[in-house]
């Protein structure tokens, strides 16, 4: 009996060391996302910054997620770019255009999300603006392509992952690399001729249960405490009766 006990007891501690880790790992990334969730309440709801002040803020720390922008220029529209996406369970398209400023700048604009039959430009023809606009929207950096991402496929014009290099590839104008801006900006919701794009559909609610994860783990921990405490005493007090 002692050998076996002293097994379990090892199998034991070492379970409970693994649940009680990944219960304070959990309680890390609530602070964490508590954080990220204080950061974007407040960039969102700031009034906006120059785009010459947010490339500032990329160039010295490389982070401008949500931050507010205003800028100005004209859409490239022949050059779009169309990102799929899925708005309150209906598929469709963002509609990424690059917009050229006054100073030469290139940036690659989110102008909102348009449903499936509206991809083709001439179906919304009226919202595709000309001249000089004035906009405000929030900064995004580009994006990363995980494991289970489809492919882009150029040649389409169908994209699944933000991959700036290649979506301002063939324009013109963003021939400089010190003219293109290095990130995205997503467009706030504005009055648009016939409605579409439709801006202002940033997610800026992050889901943040890791205080019910952590409670899990660490009354996981509890329970196998329990299952020991009682396994053990059971055995000792079998023992003591025969």
């Amino acid at each position: 009996m002692k050998r076996e006990l002293t097994v379990l007891t090892v199998f034991v501690a070492a379970a409970f060391a693994v649940l009680v880790g990944l219960g304070t790992w959990q309680l890390q990334r609530l602070a964490w996302k508590e954080g990220l969730i204080a950061k974007i309440e407040a960039r969102t709801q700031a009034e906006p910054v120059p785009l010459n002040a947010a490339l500032k803020q990329w160039q010295n720390t490389g982070e401008v997620e949500y931050l507010r922008v205003r800028f100005s220029g004209s859409f490239l529209h022949r050059y779009e770019r169309h990102l799929f996406s899925v708005l309150k369970g209906e598929s469709g398209w963002h509609v990424i255009t690059p917009l050229q400023m006054p100073d030469g700048h290139i940036v690659m604009v989110d102008r909102g999300f348009v449903p499936m039959h509206l991809k083709a430009p001439e179906m919304r023809s009226s919202g595709e603006v000309e001249g000089m606009q004035s906009l405000v929207g929030l900064a995004r950096a580009p994006g990363v392509k995980v494991y289970f991402t489809p492919d882009n496929n150029v040649k389409a014009n169908e994209w699944f992952w933000r991959d700036l290099a290649s979506m301002v590839a063939g324009v013109p104008e963003s021939s400089s690399d010190r003219q293109l801006v290095p990130f995205f900006i997503e467009l706030e919701q504005s009055p648009l001729p016939g409605g579409w794009p439709k801006g202002g559909v940033t997610r800026v609610e992050l889901p943040n249960k890791h205080l019910q994860y952590a409670g899990t783990w660490f009354g996981l921990a509890g329970v196998l405490l329990v299952v020991y405490g009682v396994f053990v005493f059971g055995r000792i007090r079998r023992r003591s009766f025969t």
